[in-house]
């Protein structure tokens, strides 16, 4: 297998074709903020997401994984449209989105896609009856002719998710985490979006009740031909789910394929300390150890270079570029054939 460099974003680093084409396609995003380190001082750039290219086929699931602080949020928000590109573009669907706000383009946008967040009870406000919760998206964007009508819906998204009509009735109180959930995903549903962002969507859910609501959204992905993009820092969740894998670290991919690839062949040894932790019975099994560097002062060369067992000098000093190590296999990793 050859080692010479490849350009930094060769089109299949995008995330590889589909016979469809694909849904979502960013391309060389990159998102820097301007922060004081100290009251006083002066603003320092922190680059959050650096130049990410990436693409989801319909009805896929594309996986970003990493440790907080690696940029996962941030790109979520940025597909949302929460907050714009410092540079790249993004395309969704024949929608193209750039550094700057198109209100008709967001207004679209905001139909197209819905989010799913990490935290069900923060998500949903206590002094509304789940109905209300659920159908109000409709009525602020897509009303419907009547309150029968409205109520109609709310039954029929709330058995989509497993929940009786009569939980329209209830308050987000005497709900439990799961069933908190199963109304967020139920409302994101309300105006038949294509696309769903899924922010760490079980992480606050008791391990028994996290498997059921990574089913239920496998089983309305394929009823409905759902596209998702699934944000997390725990590996087993999107080796369950996606179909294609992003490791980033510091803001950049680490390693990128097909989940196959990125699984049971990690050519990265960051990729290879997430399967660690997430499986720590596996020999020859190295875990991560140290923390995350701070994006204000990131490490010179190989972003990942203090804290990787294989590191040597070179990687102390050259940065390395996402190449391919495999079909459908992308690393960036001097040595990651060894």
């Amino acid at each position: 297998m050859s080692t010479r460099l490849a350009p930094a974003h060769p089109p299949e680093a995008a995330g590889g074709s589909a016979p469809g084409g694909t849904l979502v396609e960013v391309s060389r995003l990159t998102k820097i903020y301007k922060v004081r380190p100290r009251l006083l001082s002066k603003p320092r750039p922190l680059t959050a997401v650096n130049d990410v290219s990436f693409a989801i086929e319909p009805g896929g699931t594309f996986g970003l994984v990493g440790e907080s602080g690696s940029g996962k949020t941030t790109i979520a928000r940025i597909i949302m449209g929460a907050e714009t590109a410092t540079t790249g573009s993004l395309r969704i669907a024949d929608h193209h989105f750039g550094a700057r706000h198109d209100d008709a383009g967001d207004a679209w946008r905001h139909r197209f896609l819905q989010p799913v967040l990490q935290d069900p009870h923060g998500a949903l406000d206590p002094a509304m009856r789940i109905g209300r919760i659920i159908d109000e998206p409709l009525r602020v964007q897509r009303p419907l002719p009547d309150e029968k009508a409205y109520r109609a819906r709310v039954a029929d998204l709330l058995g989509q998710v497993g929940l009786p009509p009569a939980f329209a009735d209830r308050l987000p109180g005497a709900l439990s985490g799961g069933q908190r959930q199963r109304v967020a995903i139920a409302r994101a549903l309300a105006l038949d979006p294509k696309l769903l962002v899924l922010d760490e969507p079980v992480s606050a859910l008791d391990v028994s009740i996290q498997a059921q609501v990574l089913n239920l959204l496998k089983d309305l992905q394929d009823r409905h031909g759902l596209t998702y993009l699934l944000i997390s820092h725990d590996l087993a969740v999107v080796a369950f789910m996606a179909t294609r894998i992003g490791v980033l670290y510091l803001g950049q991919f680490m390693e990128l394929g097909g989940r196959r690839s990125v699984l049971e062949r990690p050519a990265h040894p960051y990729t290879q300390a997430l399967i660690a932790a997430a499986e720590p019975a596996l020999d020859q099994a190295v875990p991560v150890s140290g923390e995350i560097p701070s994006p204000l002062d990131p490490p010179l060369g190989c972003s990942f270079h203090p804290r990787c067992h294989k590191a040597q000098a070179r990687c102390r000093v050259e940065k390395p570029l996402l190449r391919p190590v495999g079909p459908d296999h992308w690393a960036a990793c001097h040595f990651a054939e060894t």
